[in-house]
């Protein structure tokens, strides 16, 4: 049998359980009525998000449309806020930030965390003791203490919060992927590619990592959603998106406000965030379940 026909017959087998993974997952998914909600909600998010970049809709959110802190009416659904704004314009807008800064966040930890785990799972030895010395390191230290250490030092803005949140949200799914990798390359599949031949790179890219890929699916949805948390705290506390509506910046905006009895914009914003961070993690235990059966049903 020749080299090529091996390697063949080893991809097809290493692929094979992921495909089925695949399938179940996805038939699972559509057959449970909530994670079809929230994967509609997710979807409707991430619409209004392209929409408003493109400046399809929310493009006039700084133009003034009534008079200061008019309260929620027909007009206005979510009243106006102190310059006479739109709070449900502003709101939309505020998605935009929101979902880049979830997706963008949740690709560089995925990038971070899957590098880093595959490699120390991998190599073992001394190359996995330095890599899990230095996330068991800076795991040690407090989230909210890195986050704003980083925005202080890259400046405000929302390239500083994409910084800021994805080089401390990874940890957790670098110990995952460490964990399964090591347990993968043990596989049959992996040891006859390395009988016929196949090289490092090879077998991590083409037969270790669509076996693992699950877990990343699942903790991207879950970063998702924390980023979009984790925003929202930096904007309330002067240190995320300056010059454009966010929905931490709305909340910070209301504190004063509601001495005031003017409600409404912090409401907006709390809304918007609930419903969206409510889909995500309804989305993430629905892949969860889906994707690893036997962790369904465990908090």
């Amino acid at each position: 049998m020749s080299v090529a026909v091996a390697e063949k017959l080893v991809s097809k087998e290493s692929h094979s359980q992921s495909k089925s993974l695949w399938n179940h997952a996805w038939e699972s998914l559509v057959s449970d009525k909530i994670a079809l909600i929230s994967m509609v909600i997710v979807s409707i998010y991430a619409i209004v998000a392209i929409l408003t970049v493109t400046g399809v809709i929310a493009a006039d959110w700084s133009q003034e449309v009534g008079a200061s802190y008019e309260a929620p009416s027909a007009a206005h659904i979510f009243g106006t806020d102190i310059f006479g704004r739109s709070v449900l314009l502003k709101t939309i807008k505020g998605t935009e930030v929101a979902m880049s800064v979830g997706f963008v966040t949740a690709i560089v930890a995925v990038v971070i965390g899957v590098a880093l785990g595959g490699v120390a799972g991998y190599f073992g030895g001394k190359v996995d003791d330095f890599i899990v010395w230095f996330y068991t390191m800076f795991s040690s230290i407090p989230n909210i203490m890195l986050l704003v250490a980083i925005t202080f030092i890259m400046g405000r803005g929302l390239v500083a919060v994409y910084m800021a949140l994805g080089l401390t949200t990874w940890v957790n799914l670098c110990r995952l992927i460490r964990a399964e990798v090591i347990r993968h390359k043990e596989r049959e599949y992996v040891q006859a590619a390395t009988a016929i031949g196949g090289g490092h790179s090879r077998k991590m890219i083409k037969h270790i990592l669509p076996n693992v890929f699950h877990i990343v699916i699942i903790q991207f949805s879950l970063l998702f959603q924390t980023a979009i948390k984790s925003e929202v705290i930096l904007s309330y506390l002067g240190l995320g998106v300056q010059g454009r509506p966010s929905w931490g910046t709305m909340i910070d905006d209301a504190k004063l406000e509601l001495a005031r009895g003017v409600w409404w914009q912090l409401a907006a914003a709390s809304l918007a965030m609930f419903v969206v961070v409510l889909a995500f993690n309804l989305l993430g235990d629905a892949l969860r379940d889906a994707l690893d059966p036997k962790l369904k049903g465990k908090s």
